[in-house]
């Protein structure tokens, strides 16, 4: 969910701007490669309706997208660094950096790193002769390409969501720039990349602001204009206390994947909002609030919206808890816009499957009524009675049980006018039903709650549910009339 807005910031941000919202794979660390993550990135951009202007579904002028097809172009960067005494060529091997920690822990150092101070002591060509360092690169020697990060400097840029970002170069340690496998790690192919397609602002999740200097310092070494940073607020628990995760989405009962998603590694699924039956457009509207404040007290917003009122300015430093309560209001809030004929075709076939036969019309006419309790189109399914012949209480012993605690032998005779005044009537509309269930109770000198929960029970068999008068003009006269005499049967049979 992180990475979804982290690309939906960036995608209304460009389409406010008029720019161009790209995408690019960065696929180098084949190590972390995941089969099927390329398509599942297309297919969750897709139904969130950010379809992206470049990229390697669709190409376009700054191709290819995907790094690794782009690995021939960052190793003359990386050689770039090094002519300009930028960078620098590393011989070690695993077992001389695993020494090299060790000293350092021995020693008291906290975070054994190699940076400015502890290169002085290892085999690289800064402390190799060049002649030796030739010698080595010649004869194919495994090394790595380090940048060279200055000594007793300060690092100093404005990031658009948090302001002035200063870190002392110490703290920096001289990445890895160019492995010994003939891939660029991240930090390089990123900036090379940034560069060549012109990339004017990088909108990311605060996981990246520790690596921000270490951008930095690799535009200032090639001499290149550096993008505009923006990096976002975390996206916590629903509690606060810690980034929210797949893990608290499985445990909690929510989804945090947009679309259902399958480890490859250990073929877990995990829940996706499309599958829940969340509309993409509410999920949307959701992600666009977590962090970010449009200004106004407005929070229903179409796509359209977003990007009229987006401005990184009003993106929060602080991290945004995510409420799936809220989450589901905002499904809500667009299912009840829907169309009724939309939702009514829907709901026909949704019935057919259950083998419930109707027409769409019917099934049109119930979802007015069904819709302003329902938050996903599947929950209109409760309301399958509503389709069904016969009494209700069959076999449904929750409703016997609550009837049998409210049935009262005075009720007999109301229910009975009841039951006439609807057969007087010319057809069921719920204002003239109501109507008649008003003049009944004042015939009889009796409550509304005296009598109304036995006609819901009577004709819906249960206790929560839609406006018993409009979903009695839905089943039609004939079926209400049925379903109360045989509720009125079983309960004058008790005495």
């Amino acid at each position: 969910m992180g990475g979804v807005r982290t690309a939906l910031y960036n995608y209304l941000f460009a389409r406010k701007h008029g720019g161009t919202f790209l995408v690019r794979i960065e696929d180098t660390d084949q190590a972390r490669f995941v089969p099927g993550a390329e398509d599942y990135i297309r297919e969750a951009l897709t139904w969130c309706g950010m379809e992206p202007d470049e990229g390697p579904w669709n190409g376009g002028p700054n191709g290819p997208y995907r790094q690794s097809d782009r690995k021939h172009l960052y190793r003359e960067y990386a050689e770039e660094l090094v002519k300009n005494d930028k960078a620098y060529y590393a011989f070690d091997t695993s077992a001389e950096l695993d020494a090299m920690r060790e000293r350092l822990k021995a020693a008291g150092v906290a975070a054994p790193a190699y940076n400015a101070v502890t290169r002085e002591h290892m085999k690289n060509s800064l402390t190799l002769s060049a002649t030796e360092t030739q010698e080595r690169l010649a004869r194919g020697d495994e090394h790595v390409v380090r940048l060279k990060v200055p000594r007793n400097a300060e690092v100093r840029f404005e990031d658009v969501v948090r302001g002035w970002v200063t870190v002392h170069s110490s703290n920096i340690d001289d990445k890895v720039l160019y492995k010994s496998d003939g891939m660029p790690t991240y930090h390089l192919a990123n900036i090379v990349d940034d560069h060549l397609m012109r990339i004017t602002h990088v909108i990311r999740g605060e996981e990246w602001l520790p690596s921000a200097p270490l951008h930095v310092l690799l535009y200032e070494a090639f001499g290149w204009e550096r993008p505009a940073f923006a990096h976002l607020p975390l996206i916590l628990k629903p509690d606060g206390n810690g980034k929210l995760s797949k893990r608290d989405g499985d445990r909690l009962g929510f989804p945090v994947f947009p679309l259902d998603w399958q480890d490859p590694a250990s073929g877990e699924r995990s829940s996706g909002y499309r599958e829940r039956g969340y509309y993409p457009e509410a999920f949307v509207n959701m992600l666009a609030l977590l962090g970010w404040n449009p200004g106004t007290d407005q929070e229903i917003m179409s796509m359209d919206e977003l990007i009229a009122l987006f401005d990184l300015e009003r993106v929060h430093k602080g991290g945004a808890k995510f409420d799936p309560e809220k989450t589901k209001w905002f499904n809500q809030q667009y299912l009840r816009m829907r169309p009724d004929a939309e939702l009514g075709k829907q709901l026909h076939t949704d019935l057919e499957g259950m083998g419930i036969t109707t027409t769409v019309e019917k099934a049109t006419a119930a979802v007015v009524v069904l819709k302003e309790r329902a938050t996903f189109p599947d929950d209109m399914l409760e309301g399958a009675w509503l389709f069904t012949t016969g009494s209700p209480l069959e076999g449904n012993e929750e409703a016997l049980a609550e009837l049998k605690k409210r049935w009262k032998p005075e009720a007999a005779d109301a229910l009975g006018t009841f039951i006439s005044k609807i057969n007087e009537l010319p057809s069921l509309r719920p204002p003239a039903l109501e109507e008649a269930f008003n003049a009944m109770l004042k015939e009889h000198g009796m409550k509304i709650g005296q009598v109304m929960p036995l006609y819901r029970l009577f004709v819906a068999g249960r206790m929560q549910g839609p406006g018993m008068f409009d979903v009695s003009a839905l089943l039609g006269k004939e079926e209400v009339v049925l379903r109360l005499r045989a509720g009125l049967e079983r309960c004058m049979a008790w005495g």
